[in-house]
């Protein structure tokens, strides 16, 4: 007999109304077994919910004893940091982007060396980093995972405040000891928060030790230096630039140009402009264009995993996946300016688009 199923059905959040102290019960059946969980703020219910809906419409199979996908069962069977910092990626991974994949990687491989009992016998930073990034593993950085697995803090020590400062404090410094960028470290904060919420959804926390904690607040820049953007006469130079590299029958250059007017004139994003269409376009021959990004390659390059980026699609940020934005782009009969539509058509024109 099989002790996994795909027959999960998700409910919504409820609120609890037999006890005194506000809480809140996220109901779910799993093989028409009924299952719940109680959290204390509706927020924490919600996120739970969210990931066992995501479990769902990725395929998993759910186990028939506990009621959690496999990701989240290793979370919840886990007894040290480390193995428990391990599943969490396992359960993130199949739905984060190549970059986000990258982000979530390098602060879980700084926090765990940061949660262990002693540090008699530690390797250097280098390999321990090398440790938790690298596959496969050569011996002297098989031996630091050992090290790590031997030593590191049981799950209920990310409870104590002191470690936890100790880990942002870990955060942010650089391999060689100096200090991390400031948006290095608010990036790095947001995995371990993130983390960290995780153990309170599957109760090994009663609450998030980040939220106790007083600590400076790290500022990190929000308004753009005008002195490090092109103006628009820098620009047309620019663009100008770009076409002589590569050869001329190649036409890579030329190919560069349209990309870069996309990024200046539309405002779209590097992987929106890759993708974009000429059926995702409105080229008028007089007033302004319309670009239309829609879904894009989930990252360029190759994956983390070696896996092609570009073979994954996925929904433009912070939205969902179907979504579009309308983008207005302009139009210069000028010859010394050749705005956006200009040069959409005339990259259209001499470079065939692929098929739909």
């Amino acid at each position: 007999m099989t002790d996994k199923t795909y027959r999960v059905r998700v409910w919504a959040v409820v609120r609890n109304k037999s006890s005194k102290k506000p809480s809140f019960v996220g109901p779910w059946t799993v093989a028409g077994e009924p299952q719940s969980a109680t959290f204390g703020t509706s927020g924490l219910a919600d996120r739970f919910r969210g990931r066992l809906v995501r479990a769902t419409e990725d395929g998993e199979a759910f186990d028939l004893e506990s009621g959690l996908p496999k990701p989240m069962q290793k979370a919840k069977q886990a007894t040290s940091a480390l193995t428990f910092a391990l599943a969490y990626m396992d359960m993130k991974w199949p739905g984060a982007a190549a970059r986000s994949r990258d982000s979530m990687t390098d602060a879980l491989a700084t926090a765990p060396p940061a949660l262990v009992k002693d540090s008699d016998g530690r390797p250097d930073s280098v390999t321990l980093r090398r440790a938790l990034r690298q596959l496969p593993r050569p011996g002297d950085v098989a031996k630091a995972v050992t090290w790590l697995e031997k030593r590191s803090l049981p799950i209920a020590g990310l409870a104590d405040a002191k470690t936890v400062h100790g880990v942002l404090d870990a955060l942010g410094l650089k391999l060689d000891g100096t200090a991390a960028g400031a948006e290095t470290l608010r990036r790095k904060r947001s995995v371990v928060y993130n983390l960290l919420d995780y153990a309170v959804e599957l109760e090994h926390l009663p609450v998030n030790p980040i939220d106790k904690l007083k600590r400076k607040r790290v500022m990190v820049a929000s308004s753009v230096d005008r002195r490090s953007v092109a103006n628009p006469v820098q620009a047309r130079e620019l663009l100008a630039a770009v076409t002589y590299v590569g050869g001329h029958k190649r036409a890579g250059g030329r190919r560069l140009r349209a990309f870069f007017a996309v990024l200046y004139y539309a405002g779209t994003r590097t992987a929106e402009a890759v993708n974009l269409r000429r059926a995702d376009s409105v080229l008028p021959t007089s007033g302004w264009g319309l670009a239309h990004p829609a879904h894009h390659p989930a990252g360029g390059g190759k994956d983390l995993d070696g896996q092609r980026a570009g073979a994954r699609r996925a929904g433009l940020k912070r939205l969902a996946e179907k979504d579009t934005r309308h983008v207005p782009i302009p139009l210069s009969a000028s010859r010394c300016d050749p705005a956006c539509v200009h040069l959409r058509v005339r990259h259209g024109e001499r470079r065939p688009t692929l098929p739909e």
